[in-house]
């Protein structure tokens, strides 16, 4: 049975403990099952969640012996079995599978599935589940003349791609990877010289890729309107985790955060393929982020809490900075940095950047109006070199910092921060000037390789330096 085309998701296992015992694992969750046929009651699971999803599902059935076998399970209740290639003349799967089908009912009507070992020997495991090859993107140099070019930058692209509508790229950390969305509903990965890599579909509506991190590996994620999908590159199939109705994902931290009504009725963190609750959080607090199976919570004034499923809560004590006389308000965090206005002894107000694991100041902006900082915005690069806070720029390695009055940070690539000042747009290198560029020059959103990376019209256009 050829499997291509059959998305990854959800993450089906079936694995049978004795006669009348089995469970079932649907997108991580847990379905006991105890049945005169446990087989058949599985199956029957399966394949009332193949019609709700309208199509075939890939499953792996789990003997109590461990012994295992890829299957598809239809929404009819057919069950097949997958071939597994292999470079022996020898067959993989010395064994027969024998089906009984049946129709699934909306009364939930059972399916059979029984497998018989054959005479050829203990089966085999299957190799690693590896993503289904599907008909790759079409990519190809091309000019970029649609708007200026950033500076250090030229027109010529040695590749392009197009992406889904409203949707953008994101970069790896490392530089190494640029995740899109294809228009046809695919997730699709590209090495920095425009090679694909690997490529699985996506159900529809799903927001843009997110590189994070869970259970301390790291991982593309994308969530979508009932799920949140992970893979961890290579080609290896995702782990999908069912959303609660909703529930929403937020990614500020190193790891997903993911919120029920907001925020208001608690929050969650991925670990194990599952959702974890927050434990203990503090009433009037805020779910900030999530760092691994940790979550950082704030009050308004005060004090910063890790939470994390088994443990006690820990407070964080946020150190002043000089001048300063108590907390203000927390405003925001971003991975190990926390954003806190302080009030003085006068009507000014000092923002610091805060360490969020033992609170110790990193940077202090000059004394402004308490009302000047109300709409800055936080824009940190990823290495933690470089930051603008609103009009406060940092330089984070040195802890120095410095105001250019009415400056708006837009977006940060490496260490240049471009942004609006006095209706211009401007490029601020480190503890340099700002340096006017044309109003509608290409943002990169990452620098992938020796390439740039920039949209326009929905198309990725990776630029050569100059």
């Amino acid at each position: 049975m050829a499997d291509k085309g059959i998305p990854s998701w959800p993450k089906v296992t079936i694995r049978l403990y004795d006669d009348h015992n089995a469970e079932v694992k649907i997108a991580g969750r847990s379905h006991p099952v105890n049945h005169h046929d446990p087989r058949q009651a599985a199956i029957g699971l399966v394949a009332e969640r193949a019609a709700q999803l309208g199509r075939a599902v890939k499953a792996t059935a789990v003997e109590s012996d461990g012994a295992s076998w890829p299957l598809v399970i239809h929404p009819d209740g057919q069950v097949e079995a997958i071939e597994v290639s292999t470079k022996s003349d020898k067959p993989i799967w010395p064994i027969i599978v024998a089906a009984a089908l049946a129709i699934v009912l909306v009364g939930s009507t059972a399916v059979y599935l029984l497998v018989v070992r054959g005479s050829g020997g203990d089966p085999k495991p299957p190799a690693a589940n590896k993503l289904p090859e599907l008909p790759a993107p079409k990519v190809g140099p091309d000019q970029f003349v649609a708007r200026p070019v950033p500076p250090g930058w030229s027109a010529n692209a040695s590749w392009t791609v197009d992406i889904a509508e409203k949707s953008t790229p994101v970069v790896s950390p490392d530089g190494s990877e640029v995740a899109i969305l294809t228009p046809d509903q695919k997730v699709a990965v590209f090495d920095s010289s425009g090679k694909v890599l690997w490529q699985d579909k996506v159900p529809k509506n799903a927001k843009n890729p997110v590189y994070t991190t869970i259970d301390s590996k790291p991982v593309l994620a994308v969530a979508a309107p009932k799920s949140l999908l992970y893979w961890p590159g290579d080609g290896i199939e995702s782990t999908e985790v069912e959303l609660p109705d909703g529930a929403s994902v937020q990614f500020f931290g190193t790891s997903p955060l993911v919120l029920l009504n907001d925020g208001a009725a608690g929050a969650s963190v991925v670990s194990g393929g599952e959702l974890r609750p927050v434990p203990n959080q503090p009433r009037l607090s805020t779910m900030l982020l999530a760092e691994g199976d940790k979550a950082l919570i704030a009050r308004y004034a005060g004090p910063l809490y890790w939470s994390q499923p088994g443990k006690d809560l820990v407070d964080v004590a946020l150190k002043p900075p000089p001048g300063a006389t108590a907390i203000d308000h927390i405003t925001m965090a971003s991975p190990g940095r926390a954003l806190v206005i302080w009030k003085t002894k006068t009507s000014e107000v000092i923002p610091s950047v805060n360490s969020t694991v033992d609170g110790s100041m990193v940077a202090a902006c000059p004394a402004v109006g308490s009302s000047r900082p109300r709409t800055w915005k936080w824009l940190p690069d990823a290495s933690n070199k470089v930051a603008a806070y609103g009009e406060c720029l940092i330089d984070q390695t040195n802890r120095k910092t410095r105001l250019i009055d009415d400056f708006e940070p837009l977006s940060v690539t490496q260490t240049t921060i471009f942004g609006n000042l006095t209706s211009n747009l401007v490029a601020v290198p480190p503890g340099g000037k700002p340096v006017t560029v044309p109003s509608n020059t290409a943002r990169p959103w990452g620098i992938a390789g020796n390439h740039a990376i920039v949209v326009h019209a929905s198309v990725l256009y990776a630029l050569d330096k100059k």
